[in-house]
């Protein structure tokens, strides 16, 4: 009897384990087929940066003496390192491994978080995962199937940067570990994301919890790499970025990195799925706050700048901070060009024929610009999470117009961009340590473009709700042309999709030519118009 008790007992424990994952594969096919557009895109444009890169490298270095040369300079300069990491080797493959795998690794851990929060967190804070629950859904089913979909996306990631490498002539294990490192470090922040998502009862703050996570990663990593040059120190070691990046690929690759990535990932999952088993549906580890709204922020500007005061003052600090990392670079752009033609001109096409130092100046503010986009389409989109989760019936049913609601969040979006380009020019002209006017103006100068972008998400919330996410896809092309458009030289009709391309290049330029900033800036207005109009207009989600 007591083997039979023992038999019976042990095959109710593990119906019980094979339950709380019923209805996982669902639940990944139904994750698969809503980010069947924004994943492989995400995939394909952050793989196929890597070989766009090694193409540019091997096209600007075409021999071994002058890879040595770039090589040796970046290992001499802490603010380089600071932000690429060291370089290991003088190959094409490990100058790429140099410029992207920090980047791409928190690139990657981005794509990750926004996979796992939004199948996660956000459909408990919608209700649609309590009405799935109904169902014969397991209570890690959904987690699972959220970190499933990472583990997809990241692994295709991984296999895209194999063949791009290959095809840019740097494949082999160099190639292999590359990817490896990259995909792992993206499943460790999927992990990390599936942690957040048990503490907050806001997809919003677990997203923001998750990036603050990567941030200090890179900051950590980023210390570490500017006291040393060969990637030994304490702090880059404390970094989960530090680690990808001590995977040397091309370099005398060490395989055992991957270990301590595949545990620190195991660690994570397993505190996730323990979280996820003690708490209620919708519910979460640290609650809201309630209370009475008084003072401010009982007025609609108020409850905008309330909700989004966290992420605006997080976004400023971060434009400072950047924009004196990169000031500090420019007083030796002449030195890291040096006398390679093509690298010059990459920088004059980026910035401006107005001499070297403008011309990085110009191409730096640039890609401030276009960072910001991310923020005003984001604080755009604001507004969609607070109709689609059911928030914004209370605040329009309290005598509040549609426009009005509106306005308070669109007042943060647009104002806000301009709070964090003026940040980002005073940390550039503080890091290269004057010019102040000219680099705030040339800062400045980029918010017609910004706003613009930030017009399109406004236009299609407004009109068409459900496709307001395409605002993130404009961004992400308006990057990619940025990115990589200069060192591949587009042909100008494909790089004039972007409306950073139409203004002015500051600081250096001829003149300002306002022509441009005015039409960019009347069409942006002209765009918010017709999204607040569509939005009176139209029926709120259910």
């Amino acid at each position: 009897m007591t083997a039979v008790t023992m038999s019976a007992t042990t095959g109710a424990r593990r119906r019980a384990r094979t339950g709380r994952l019923a209805g996982t594969w669902p639940l990944l096919r139904l994750a698969l087929r809503r980010d069947r557009i924004i994943m492989p895109v995400w995939v394909l444009v952050l793989g196929g940066s890597f070989s766009s890169v090694g193409q540019s490298i091997a096209s600007l270095y075409d021999t071994a003496a002058q890879r040595a040369e770039l090589a040796a300079s970046m290992n001499g300069n802490s603010s380089l390192r600071a932000m690429y990491g060291p370089a290991f080797g003088d190959s094409v493959g490990a100058l790429v491994s140099w410029r992207m795998i920090a980047f791409g690794a928190a690139l990657a851990a981005v794509m990750s978080l926004v996979v796992v929060v939004r199948h996660t967190r956000e459909e408990e804070e919608t209700g649609r995962q309590e009405m799935l629950s109904s169902a014969m859904v397991g209570r890690r089913a959904p987690l699972t199937a959220a970190l499933l979909a990472a583990l997809i996306a990241n692994a295709a990631l991984g296999l895209v940067i194999v063949v791009g490498m290959a095809g840019s002539g740097a494949g082999g294990a160099g190639a292999v570990a590359l990817a490896a490192a990259v995909a792992g470090t993206g499943a460790l922040f999927a992990c990390t994301a599936a942690i957040a998502a048990q503490f907050t009862e806001s997809a919003r703050l677990a997203k923001g919890l998750t990036a603050a996570v990567i941030g200090a990663a890179f900051v950590l990593k980023a210390a570490g790499d500017s006291a040393t040059d060969d990637g030994s120190s304490v702090l880059t070691w404390l970094s989960p970025l530090g680690w990808a990046e001590n995977v040397r690929p091309y370099a005398g690759e060490r395989w055992w990195v991957l270990l301590v990535i595949a545990g620190a990932v195991a660690v994570q999952c397993a505190v996730a799925y323990t979280l996820t088993g003690r708490r209620d549906v919708g519910m979460s580890f640290l609650a809201t706050r309630p209370g009475p709204a008084r003072g401010r922020i009982s007025t609609a500007l108020g409850l905008a700048v309330r909700l989004q005061r966290g992420a605006l003052l997080g976004w400023t600090a971060s434009f400072a901070a950047v924009g004196v990392v990169f000031g500090g670079l420019t007083g030796g752009a002449a030195d890291l060009v040096g006398d390679n033609r093509k690298t010059r001109e990459i920088f004059e096409r980026m910035g401006g024929q107005s001499g070297l130092t403008d011309a990085f100046l110009a191409s730096m503010v640039s890609v401030l610009g276009t960072v910001a986009a991310l923020y005003i389409v984001s604080s755009v989109l604001r507004l969609h999470g607070e109709e689609t989760a059911g928030r914004a019936e209370p605040v329009l049913a309290g005598g509040v117009g549609r426009t009005g609601w509106a306005a308070g969040h669109l007042l943060i979006a647009f104002g806000g961009a301009a709070l964090i380009m003026a940040a980002g020019g005073v940390g550039l002209a503080a890091g290269y340590g004057h010019e102040l006017p000219a680099v705030l103006g040339a800062s400045l100068v980029q918010l017609p473009a910004v706003w613009l972008l930030g017009g399109v998400t406004v236009l299609l919330y407004g009109a068409l709700p459900r496709a307001a996410v395409v605002g993130w896809g404009l961004v992400g092309l308006c990057l990619a042309l940025g990115w990589t458009g200069p060192a591949l030289d587009l042909p100008q009709p494909v790089m004039d999709v972007s409306p950073f391309t139409h203004l002015p290049r500051l600081p250096g330029a001829a003149g300002m030519e306002w022509g441009p900033v005015a039409l960019l800036t009347a069409t942006a207005v002209a765009l918010v118009a017709g999204g607040l109009g569509a939005l009176r207009r139209r029926d709120m989600l259910n």
